[in-house]
């Protein structure tokens, strides 16, 4: 499909993946990885776009977002990529590409207030805050509700 670099590939995330999204997501989300029925939703809802990231046979980022036609917004519900391979564009490219299938004139995340390394993305990337929920993290933190009008 698409290559962040040489050797990472992009490609459709499915119910075959569940075991590797979510050993991802509790590595890079320790205190708010997806619950196991969530994840299955995740991956098998027929409104939510999701897409892995591979380096050979590791599985090294993954996103997904749901899709709100109705609201006309798009959501991003997750977007991990493993410590190892921060930094290469893999994000970024995940981005633009998750926006671009959603196809919504607005798409909104929430990130932990201390994620700053996300926010930063994020903020590059033309997100901005419009919300702040209160106490919507593990341990009482606020989540940052963001949005970037396409």
């Amino acid at each position: 499909m698409t290559e962040p670099s040489n050797h990472f590939e992009i490609l459709p995330a499915t119910l075959r993946d569940l075991m590797p999204v979510r050993r991802l997501e509790k590595i890079c989300f320790p205190t708010d990885a997806w619950p196991l029925l969530d994840m299955i939703g995740a991956l098998s809802f027929p409104n939510v776009v999701r897409y892995k990231v591979q380096a050979g046979d590791e599985l090294v980022a993954f996103i997904a977002g749901d899709v709100k036609r109705t609201a006309q917004t798009g959501w991003i519900a997750t977007l991990c990529v493993h410590p190892d391979h921060r930094r290469q564009g893999i994000a970024e490219k995940l981005l633009g590409l998750l926006e671009q299938e959603m196809a919504q004139p607005r798409i909104r995340l929430t990130v932990r207030e201390s994620n700053l390394g996300a926010i930063k993305l994020y903020q590059a990337n033309g997100y901005f805050e419009v919300n702040r929920w209160k106490q919507y993290y593990k341990g009482g933190e606020d989540g940052i509700v963001m949005e970037k009008i396409l």
